[in-house]
């Protein structure tokens, strides 16, 4: 879309905020379920600015335009937002003040900043009150400007609800429901809200397709002592049942025997407002926004994580039995694929960054277990990998042809698991700078791979392991090591991050059958990009006088390129660990691939 549309767009949203007598506008990238990925009728960012990366904020004034985001999309944002008017503003930047810091030092005493209060969480407007009040600027969380001029915006998405059934649900409704009760009753709470989907999904056994990539569905939920309804859906429907277009009878029906009431999605506020005074509520700060909040005038509101976000991330043993099925499954497409990979090049057939995705998800698709790809497939030559979020367009994408480095960042939904793996591979001959570069990332993965821990250890303070190698070698990254996974669900989720980035809090302990990336990198901007990634579960490692530690069992099942690795650089036990996991690769996949792929698989796989 031409650039001249969002400057279009960034003037009717000042023309609004002048009729409201506003100073500036905050647009996130959020929605009422702290979503990664939004349905499109809470896509106002992208819409407003052109920029769809997953992460960034627009701060709109009479005079400027701003979009922070993170390192991992800086390079696209400057392209997107080329020809807007928007600055593109490198959060985390030295001398790059936060969006709340820019705004607190832009705008005089008696100021007015709004915001859609639907979309920002209790904690966030927390912060920014605390940061704007004390210089005399009011927050309106009452107002959604850029819904005020966005004409032909999207609806609620209406995908049917279904339920995640045995053998692959391996904990009960009731089950879910108990954990989260006995949670409510050690903060003393009479009901828990719950807006963020994955809990939804996971505490119901329900899965959707609302929201891209992750199988949730648009609700909201509300947990009483011997209660609980689930908001979702229209209003339409027979006799006035809430959710019909969304949830058939059968498990409308199904529900009801568990005691969960189905109302429409457009009731919660009403259920929220009819709380008793002296009721407390326990609610998650960071994942309840303060406009859905505001209804709940009455009710003492309890703060704390939802209990279901440290249930689902520490997974069950019948869970991790579905979930190395699912590895295997992905082992298997991924074989297939770079057979096909390497028999297209050799025969001279073109092939594109976009070809890669083609492929790749075709190949998980004919596993029996596959329902979609957990993220748009990340495929970057050379240049364009140096964008560790690139995401190749028919407008703009590369070749792969000469020599260079191929970046796979891919993964798929299983009916067992949830899959996240990166591989760089050799196109032609390689550099040795390249080889070294390569090498370098992997042996910080592998470090991270054989460490040892005690268990609650917060996960940012493991970060360090994966990066002292790239440290050593001069060189950093900017974004986390390792990002929890869920179980079917969405591939990104709490409350587990490796990331020295990352403040730490109670929450962030590794316990036992917690699944979370392994994934170190290195950029150069313009010429190359590197990640590799595994994800790893936590297991028992031993028990000692001192305590109990905690290891990583290494889940995903792909070769790594032994063309991109500059063996000198490997120590003795580096390439132990690395002949190991190989022989544990074609031990496991050889059962599944046949021909080609086969083939393949034994020719990746031997001694390095």
């Amino acid at each position: 879309m031409a650039s001249s549309v969002y400057a279009d767009r960034i003037a009717a949203l000042r023309a609004a905020m002048a009729a409201q007598r506003v100073d500036a506008c905050i647009v996130p990238s959020s929605d009422p379920h702290s979503s990664e990925y939004l349905p499109e009728h809470w896509q106002a960012r992208s819409w407003l600015s052109g920029f769809d990366g997953s992460a960034g904020t627009l701060v709109v004034t009479a005079q400027f335009a701003g979009l922070w985001t993170d390192s991992r999309y800086w390079e696209q944002a400057e392209h997107d937002l080329a020809g807007t008017g928007i600055k593109t503003m490198r959060a985390g930047a030295e001398g790059v003040p936060s969006f709340i810091d820019w705004l607190a030092g832009q705008l005089p005493s008696g100021s007015k900043v709004a915001a859609d209060g639907q979309v920002i969480s209790v904690r966030a407007h927390r912060q920014w009150q605390a940061e704007l009040g004390g210089r005399g600027i009011a927050l309106a969380m009452d107002r959604d400007l850029v819904g005020s001029i966005w004409a032909d915006r999207a609806g609620l998405p209406q995908q049917p609800v279904y339920e995640h059934l045995p053998p692959y649900a391996c904990r009960t409704r009731a089950e879910n429901l108990r954990a989260v009760r006995a949670a409510m009753g050690a903060h003393g709470a009479d009901w828990h809200w719950i807006s963020s989907l994955d809990d939804i999904a996971w505490l119901f056994n329900l899965r959707g397709s609302d929201v891209s990539y992750n199988p949730v569905f648009v609700a909201h939920a509300l947990v009483g002592r011997d209660t609980a309804c689930l908001f979702v859906g229209s209003s339409r429907g027979d006799s006035g049942q809430g959710g019909k277009d969304k949830i058939d009878a059968n498990l409308r029906a199904v529900l009801r025997r568990d005691g969960v009431d189905v109302q429409p999605y457009d009731a919660a506020g009403a259920a929220l407002a009819g709380l008793a005074q002296g009721q407390a509520l326990l609610v998650d700060p960071a994942r309840t926004t303060i406009g859905v909040l505001a209804a709940a005038a009455y009710a003492d509101r309890v703060e704390a994580i939802n209990p279901s976000q440290l249930l689902k991330s520490r997974k069950t043993d019948a869970e991790l039995a579905h979930v190395r099925e699912s590895m295997e499954q992905d082992g298997a497409a991924l074989c297939e694929f770079f057979a096909w990979f390497e028999a297209a090049r050799a025969s001279g057939e073109t092939i594109t960054e976009l070809t890669v995705d083609e492929r790749i998800c075709a190949a998980r698709a004919r596993q029996p277990d596959f329902v979609c790809p957990s993220f748009g497939t990340i495929a970057a030559y050379n240049a364009n990998g140096a964008m560790p979020h690139y995401h190749a367009t028919e407008a703009s994408h590369a070749e792969i042809r000469g020599d260079g480095l191929l970046l796979i960042d891919s993964g798929g939904q299983y009916k067992g698991g949830t899959t996240d793996i990166t591989r760089v591979v050799a196109v032609g001959s390689p550099s040795l700078e390249q080889r070294r570069d390569y090498t370098v990332v992997l042996k910080g993965m592998i470090a991270l791979s054989r460490a040892v821990f005690p268990r609650g250890t917060p996960a940012p303070m493991i970060d360090a392991i994966a990066r002292l190698p790239i440290w050593q070698a001069g060189v950093e990254y900017g974004h986390g090591t390792g990002h929890g996974v869920g179980y079917f669900l969405n591939v990104h989720e709490g409350p587990q991050a490796i990331s020295y980035r990352t403040p730490v809090n109670p929450h962030m302990g590794m316990e036992p059958g917690m699944i979370t990336s392994n994934e170190p990198g290195l950029y150069r901007p313009g010429r190359w990009g590197i990640r590799i990634e595994n994800l790893v579960a936590n297991r028992p490692a031993a028990q000692t006088e001192f305590g109990e530690f905690l290891g990583f069992e290494t889940l995903t099942l792909c070769p790594m390129d032994r063309r991109c690795i500059e063996c000198d650089l490997l120590e003795a036990g580096e390439v132990a660990w690395l002949d190991a996991y190989h022989a544990e690769v074609r031990e496991r996949l050889l059962p599944r691939v046949q021909g080609a792929a086969r083939q393949w698989l034994e020719d990746s796989t031997g001694p390095l």
